[in-house]
């Protein structure tokens, strides 16, 4: 008798050690990941972190969304990020600067670390009533404009700067170039602070003619809200928008996500999130996919922002910072708009 008791304690003392052990590992082995991405891809990363976790189920994702240029000072600031999805290099670099993420991080990923990107372009309401084509009818005094604000939102800076190319191209002059970009100004009702709040102020608070935004924000509108309410207006010359992805080296080597990040980053390149990708209105990186999905992305005539502008540090010193370009432009657009209601 004393030697089944034996063996019973001895079997249980082993078992109770197994399952403590195995109860460590899985709480080892559970990782959270945090992604502090810009506003309007949280949609596609809804549906690419489901898929992730399927297939790495010891991995939960993390979101945080906002302004591209705020998520990036947030990060900066202390949030851990252990990923982070922006569509300005000079974000991320600015994070390189504080010692967060590898100075090497375009070249660690495929196609200079973006995975799939957008063009700007205007939605409308439902059959045009205003019969806008291209930039040159966003000048117009009876045409009101939405856009994020460029001096917060990466995507307002890739709507100005779109605006921009295309006048340049057109006039040649700067004073004419100005004067055009001051005339679509007057007629802004409000700049809100990200892409995704200036798509609201559009589509819901019924503001303005004509919404500049992201393909694949201005496509998911018309999508969820309906074919009959909105529709896309492709203009002859527009922007280029990067997806940029990056690991917060820093904060994985803290968190011990390293692998993970890798496996979640590369993972983007795979086909089935190019696919989904295109299915969230992103164009995809990968050409062979890109070309069977013409009847979904239109071709047009796109530009790369840093080879017309240059790198961000100078399109930020020149337009968007305090005083800058965009700020004159505005206040004179405000004034004006003042004096023309002062004599109507």
């Amino acid at each position: 008798m004393k030697k089944i008791i034996a063996v019973f304690l001895v079997i249980s003392v082993t078992v109770t050690t197994f399952v403590a052990c195995s109860s460590h590992s899985d709480k080892q082995d559970k990782k959270v990941l945090l992604n502090v991405a810009y506003d309007v891809i949280r949609d596609f990363y809804k549906e690419y972190n489901t898929a992730f976790r399927q297939q790495h189920p010891q991995i939960t994702i993390s979101q945080s969304h906002g302004g591209a240029s705020k998520q990036a000072l947030s990060v900066a600031s202390g949030l851990p990020a252990d990923v982070v999805t922006l569509t300005q290099a000079n974000d991320i670099d600015m994070l390189v600067e504080k010692g967060l993420i590898a100075a090497n991080w375009r070249s660690a990923l495929p196609d200079n670390a973006t995975p799939f990107g957008s063009v700007m372009v205007f939605l409308v309401r439902k059959g045009n009533p205003k019969n806008i084509r291209d930039w040159a009818d966003l000048a117009r005094h009876d045409v009101s404009t939405i856009f994020a604000n460029p001096k917060t939102s990466a995507n307002g800076r890739y709507a100005y700067l779109a605006a921009l190319a295309y006048a340049r191209q057109r006039f040649g002059d700067e004073r004419q170039v100005h004067g055009f970009i001051e005339k679509m100004l007057r007629n802004i009702p409000v700049l809100e602070a990200g892409a995704r709040g200036a798509t609201i102020s559009f589509t819901r608070r019924n503001l303005g003619d004509v919404l500049i935004a992201p393909e694949n924000e201005a496509a998911l509108a018309v999508q969820t809200l309906g074919r009959d309410d909105f529709e896309l207006v492709y203009p002859g010359l527009t922007a280029y928008t990067p997806v940029l992805v990056a690991e917060v080296n820093q904060n994985s080597k803290i968190n011990g996500t390293r692998e993970q990040v890798q496996a979640y980053l590369r993972g983007l390149w795979s086909a089935e999130a190019q696919q989904l990708a295109a299915k969230n209105h992103f164009r995809p990186s990968d050409k062979k996919i890109l070309k069977n999905l013409t009847a979904l992305f239109p071709e047009i005539e796109t530009f790369d922002v840093n080879e017309k502008f240059g790198d961000w540090t100078t399109i930020n010193r020149m337009h968007f910072a305090d005083n800058a370009l965009f700020d004159r432009l505005y206040i004179q657009a405000q004034q004006n708009a003042q004096q023309q209601k002062g004599t109507n």
